[in-house]
């Protein structure tokens, strides 16, 4: 097993081109991004618990919160250990050591909400993660082969650029 980087979740963005929302990890102590497409659904949960928005009724994420409280338990931390075809597979980690997996989206919704330490494992930042220069320009990592990252970082940036958290209020 690959050893964990420690991440924080920077924001939800809007994709441009697919209109899909992503939510964009970033390395704790270094320069990578880590883009993870999810549903207009967990995105709106991710959103409302990074701005400290309580909707009216509790969403499945505060649900599941609720549940996990009532068991006794609570989230310790949030992994990203997979990507598989561009589908991203997490962990959900309680204080007994349960681990649970999960989509990394409801993860990360978890996370969002109780304030867990978000890590990705080291293989999939280096597969799926991309760099920011210091000029804040999103590049290749250094010795990937040549892939289709460069219209990816394209229209990454341009999505970076036009949209705003609000995008994803109702």
């Amino acid at each position: 097993m690959s050893a964990d980087v420690l991440m924080e979740i920077a924001g939800v963005r809007m994709d441009v081109p697919s209109g899909q929302p992503v939510v964009v990890l970033k390395e704790a102590a270094g320069a990578r991004r880590l883009p993870i497409w999810v549903g207009t659904n967990e995105a709106t949960s991710i959103v409302f618990a990074l701005q400290g928005i309580r909707p009216p009724r509790p969403l499945t994420h505060d649900l599941l919160l609720s549940v996990v409280g009532a068991l006794g338990r609570s989230v310790t931390g949030v992994v990203v250990h997979t990507v598989e075809d561009t589908v991203f597979h997490a962990a959900i980690t309680f204080d007994d050591s349960t681990a649970v997996d999960a989509r990394a989206s409801d993860a990360l919704a978890l996370a969002a909400r109780t304030g867990c330490p978000v890590r990705c494992a080291t293989a999939v930042l280096d597969e799926a993660g991309l760099v920011l220069s210091a000029d804040g320009e999103l590049r290749e990592q250094a010795g990937d082969a040549p892939r289709e990252a460069e219209a990816q970082v394209r229209e990454f940036r341009d999505f970076l650029d036009q949209v705003d958290p609000e995008d994803f209020q109702s």
